[in-house]
């Protein structure tokens, strides 16, 4: 556990930044935050110790469609800031749209794979996973 105050204190800064909501709550409990500032929590404590890799299991369930858009801009922002981001998500438009490279599991198995501007365009996607004839 990383005891640099200074350190933290820059952590700490870059969630609050991130999560401004969780400025404003930080002497609430986190039991009684909502359940996408409590998502929120979770993400900004798991971006504490500023890792390499970040995995997120579906992002957009149980989220108001506003607080997934809002929820995908800041992890296109934290990778930007050079952050691996890992997401499995259901809904294949947002993971498609957040993504460089996506890969497509039926059954676990992997089915289709490459850049997202090429699975965007290929009719089995548009077809099974995007709604699109």
């Amino acid at each position: 556990m990383c005891r640099d105050k200074k350190r933290i204190k820059e952590d700490l800064k870059r969630v609050y930044t991130h999560f401004p909501i969780l400025k404003k709550r930080s002497r609430q409990l986190a039991g009684s935050l909502s359940g996408g500032e409590q998502q929120m929590l979770a993400m900004g404590r798991a971006l504490m110790p500023r890792p390499k890799l970040f995995l997120l299991d579906e992002l957009s369930l149980g989220l108001a469609p506003i607080l997934v858009q809002k929820t995908a801009q800041i992890i296109k922002e934290i990778h930007q800031e050079g952050t691996t981001i890992f997401l499995v998500e259901q809904n294949a438009y947002l993971a498609l749209k957040m993504s460089d490279r996506g890969y497509v599991l039926e059954t676990g198995k992997v089915v289709l794979q490459g850049r997202t501007e090429d699975l965007l365009r290929d009719e089995r996607v548009k077809k099974a996973y995007l709604g699109q004839a």
